[in-house]
């Protein structure tokens, strides 16, 4: 027994509205369709559809209780979905359709499993890197004489006058490849950049990039391992910073290239242990002038190298001692991007005289340190004092005796400044006796190379310890977004107290390739899946706005320290983040507010959250389902034989169907054609979805009977061609989309240059979002901005449909039925969804207008008074749609009012210092690194 069955949705909407004066008023569109159909359908878990529709008879559907489509409807839309099955084709098991409820604690487990292995196999090639580098330079012997030819990343395919290559250049062929966002690169080669601020051909730089080249090889194979591979990269601590794949450098607009790999974080963070760091910064009479400007240029330096998880204060010290910001005494902060902002603005204010007491300054950063460390508070691991003065008079012995010995815990890393010697030697004995290292800068020129010597210093205890941690920046923007992994290397030598810092080596992981992880089709239409650090900065969210604008390059100053408490707002007692900061495993639910369509429409939800750890990194991972849209979804059973449904008139989206990443093969494969392969099963080595192909194919199988209706519906607008429709289309929540094109139209909304109108890896298109957030079975109707167009949309929860139609042709309707009123004195228009407006303030960003429609408000009436005249409206909502009848009466001219209106202003709000300071001081909950390694009692100081 065959069986079969016809999905028909008809809706006609003709509606009375009460107006003033007794009138009434209707409107009436038509779209003709013809159609006799009937279904009856029983679905598990309270499902039910029931209809049975002929021509002029009057339709009811419901699902879950939910969506209830009377036959009374102002406007006309006509849209059929036909499916007949049979067991000739599809066997008994395979007809069932069932509602399914998404489990969030078994999603978010393997969401973080899957995130862990991409974390892992990246570690894996980084390890390998690091092997290389320390086998390639033990076998390597230090010559001075050295000449050796390589790519300079600035240098290369560059010519003279005379068309010859110049040295250190040479032909390097580049081609552009789509993995690396379509940049030209070189594949067999790495290149290698310097700093501008050093010498090619210094002797230490070409011994280290010729023992260095051995890594080209480990390169080259570590991409083919893993083809999701993008930039590998090794940064010397002589400063040199080899590339792979080998890419064309360029410098900016003042004709420099400023980047300097020790500077960069993946370096420091992977060099050293976290820190707490007190600066010393001298103010004495002496220091005034250059010295000064020189001393403010090496702290702001110094706070270049302080990362996340290290902690820091600045005092300034002549007779007596000042905190660069007085809020801040006796106490250490964390050394995020806006505290070291903070501080670089006061040390303009510094300026010069008196005498300087060394002696209580120090004992006054010994003091912070060491009640800092034993309170258990700030990284406790590495402690340091940095010294930033032109000269000291004596040893200072006594304190020393007093505060650090004889464990030496804290360095002293003294920075001379100025030409002058006299008082060196006293602080190099402050610096050898407390493990620290002595640097003289003399001008502007000589602060970075000086001032990253420590660093090298305060590595040396990991790398004595034979450690190579691992470590994980936060997101950063580059080509892409993408946190950092990065390990150290390390010397081997005979002496193991001399433990000397080779260099750092890394990968960049793309956010998209963690995003491909995501079952997105199971979050729902606001669903999301969230990540943050140990110190509860954002690695991933929806939120996460890095660009002022996208596709600009212009960063937002501090995106890469966004908390998870400024999205995520809602929980006052950040009681989300603090167990996702401790690594924790639970459920967590609230009241959330959310925005669509660039912030101009907000949306109150219920959030059901699910978070655990991803192992081996410092990342905790988040799944947020909003209730009544996402937790449920159909499933359908189909036999894979039902690939044949997948025809040209479907596209998918960016979801991941099949990782053609994995293999170099299947790099070039659309999602469809490896979907197809894999159905074949011609590629046994092609890793897809089967679950999301199972019922992206059920969809197929469901919406395909839409290519013949369409069809129908286009051989009738040829014979009338006045119907105003340019588009048909739907989309469904596994990413599958078709469409028709009746004519060509000026402006497309599902090829919207923003994306809001398409699938996207961590979105849905917003007409799929606002058909979904409108009362099931109502229109929506939607007008850009920028346009003369008007888009229909019916929601249901499998699927949205909509039609986009010429903005003339339904007011050329609207005016047509308004001839029905009196000659009377009145306006009628009809407006989308404006009622109430709000302004929502998005955090560091743009402020927008927000409207807010209280649908339990049916009808208002008001009043305008102007210039000594009422005028009266009346408001009406349309029912099933989310258009308003708005009737004004226009006896009055209220014009010249308007024009009079005086614009809204904003008085600034005082400054509060109180609450300003507070702010600086509280720290919010944080995981420290696992590893840390402060000191060791074998190191020496080396000349």
């Amino acid at each position: 027994m065959d069986y079969y069955s016809e999905f028909g949705v008809g809706l006609s909407l003709s509606h009375s509205l009460s107006l003033p004066l007794s009138l009434s008023l209707s409107l009436f569109l038509s779209l003709t369709l013809s159609l006799s159909l009937c279904l009856s359908l029983s679905l598990s878990l309270s499902l039910s559809l029931s209809l049975c529709l002929s021509p002029s008879v009057s339709l009811s559907l419901s699902i879950s209780h939910s969506l209830s489509l009377p036959l009374s409807l102002s406007l006309s839309l006509f849209l059929s979905l036909s499916l007949s099955l049979s067991p000739s084709k599809y066997k008994d098991q395979e007809k069932s359709v069932r509602l399914e409820e998404v489990d969030g604690a078994k999603l978010v487990k393997t969401v973080a499993e899957n995130m862990e292995e991409i974390f892992r196999r990246k570690a894996e090639a980084t390890r390998r890197l690091v092997e290389a580098a320390e086998e390639a330079h033990l076998q390597h012997e230090e010559n001075p004489d050295l000449q050796y030819e390589y790519f300079n990343a600035v240098l290369i395919n560059e010519v003279d006058e005379d068309g010859n290559s110049v040295e250190l250049g040479g032909e390097f062929i580049l081609e552009p490849n789509d993995h690396f966002n379509n940049l030209s690169v070189n594949l067999s080669l790495s290149v290698v950049q310097v700093p501008t601020n050093m010498y090619n051909k210094d002797p230490d730089i070409v011994n280290g990039v010729y023992w260095s080249e051995a890594l080209n090889k480990v390169f080259v194979d570590n991409f083919e391992r893993d083809p999701s591979l993008i930039w590998q990269y090794f940064g010397s601590a002589k400063g040199f910073f080899r590339q792979y794949p080998g890419v064309k450098w360029h410098p900016d607009e003042h004709g420099v290239i400023s980047f300097d790999c020790r500077n960069r974080k993946w370096y420091i963070q992977a060099a050293t242990s976290p820190k707490d760091v007190v600066i010393l910064v001298d103010v004495s009479g002496s220091m005034k002038g250059l010295r000064l400007t020189i001393a403010r240029q090496t702290v702001s330096s110094i706070l270049d190298t302080l990362g996340d998880d290290d902690f820091f204060n600045i005092i300034a010290y002549n007779q007596e001692i000042h905190y660069v910001e007085p809020c801040l005494n006796g106490t250490l902060v964390q050394a995020d991007r806006t505290n070291k902002d903070h501080f670089r603005e006061h040390l303009d204010k510094l300026f010069a005289k008196g005498i300087g007491l060394l002696g209580e300054a120090l004992a006054e950063a010994f003091t912070i340190l060491n009640e800092f460390n034993q309170a258990g508070r700030g990284s406790v691991c590495s402690r340091a004092i940095m010294l930033v003065t032109d000269g000291a008079t004596k040893m200072y012995d006594d304190v020393f005796a007093k505060y650090n010995w004889p464990e030496r815990k804290v360095r002293i890393f003294p920075y001379l400044i100025g030409r002058e010697s006299a008082f060196a030697d006293n602080l190099k004995w402050m610096a050898c006796t407390n493990k620290g290292y002595f640097s003289q800068i003399s001008t502007l020129a000589d602060v970075q190379e000086n001032v990253m010597r420590y660093l090298h210093v305060m590595s040396r205890p990991k790398v004595i310890d034979h450690e190579h941690d691992t470590v994980w920046t936060e997101a950063y923007v580059d080509s892409a977004v993408s946190p950092h992994y990065a390990a150290c290397l390390y010397r081997r030598a005979l002496s193991k107290n001399q433990g000397i810092l080779l260099g750092v080596a890394g990968t960049d992981i793309p956010i998209q390739e963690l995003m491909k992880t995501v079952p997105k089709h199971k979050l729902g239409i606001h669903g999301y899946v969230f990540a943050i650090t140990n110190n509860g900065y954002i690695l991933m969210h929806p939120d996460l706005r890095p660009l002022y604008q996208e596709g600009q390059k212009r960063r937002k100053a501090h995106y890469s320290s966004v908390d998870l408490s400024e999205v995520e707002w809602e929980d006052t007692d950040d009681f989300l983040r603090t167990a996702m900061v401790n690594r924790k495993t639970g459920t967590f639910s609230m009241e959330v507010k959310r925005t669509v369509d660039k912030g101009k429409r907000v949306l109150s939800m219920h959030n059901d959250y699910y978070f655990t750890d991803i192992k081996g990194t410092p990342f905790s991972v988040g799944v947020a389902l909003s209730r009544g849209h996402g937790k449920y979804f159909f499933k359908g059973n189909v036999s894979l034989e039902a690939g044949e449904f997948i025809s040209p008139l479907i596209s998918l989206t960016l979801l991941t169907y099949c990782n053609t990443d994995e293999h170099h093969e299947h790099r070039y494969l659309t999602q469809i054609q490896a979907i197809r392969l894999y159905l074949t099963g011609r590629k046994p080595h092609l890793k897809c979805d089967r679950e999301l192909i199972q019922q992206v194919l059920f969809d197929a199988v469901v919406t395909a009977p839409l290519e013949a209706y369409w069809t129908g519906l286009a051989l009738n607008k040829s014979e009338n061609p006045d119907k105003g429709v340019e588009i048909a289309f739907l989309g469904t929540r596994t990413g599958l989309s078709r469409t028709n094109l009746f004519v060509a139209p000026e402006q497309d909304l599902l090829t919207a240059e923003d994306n809001e109108g398409v699938f996207n890896a961590d979105h849905f298109p917003l007409w799929y979002k606002r058909a979904a957030e409108q009362v099931p079975g109502t229109f929506v109707y939607s007008i850009p901005f920028s346009s003369g167009r008007t888009q229909e949309h019916i929601f249901e929860d499998a699927f949205s449909v909509g039609i986009q139609m010429k903005l003339d042709f339904f007011q050329r309707k609207f005016w047509t039925a308004t001839k029905v009123l009196p000659d009377i004195s009145l306006n009628v228009c009809v407006s989308a969804e404006r009622a109430q407006r709000r302004t929502m303030m998005v955090p560091c960003d743009t402020e927008y207008p927000a409207f807010v429609s209280e649908r339990t408000i049916k009808e208002t009436t008001g009043s305008i008074e102007c210039e000594g005249c009422m005028r009266t409206f009346v408001i009406q909502q349309i029912p099933s749609s989310n258009l308003f009848m708005v009737v004004v009466e226009n006896k009055c001219d209220c014009s010249s009012f308007y024009r009079l209106c005086v614009p809204i202003t904003f008085n600034p709000l005082a400054h509060n210092e109180s609450l300003k300071c507070e702010r600086l001081k509280f720290q919010k909950d944080r995981k420290r690194p696992d590893s840390c390694h402060p000191f060791h009692p074998e190191v020496h100081i080396l000349p």
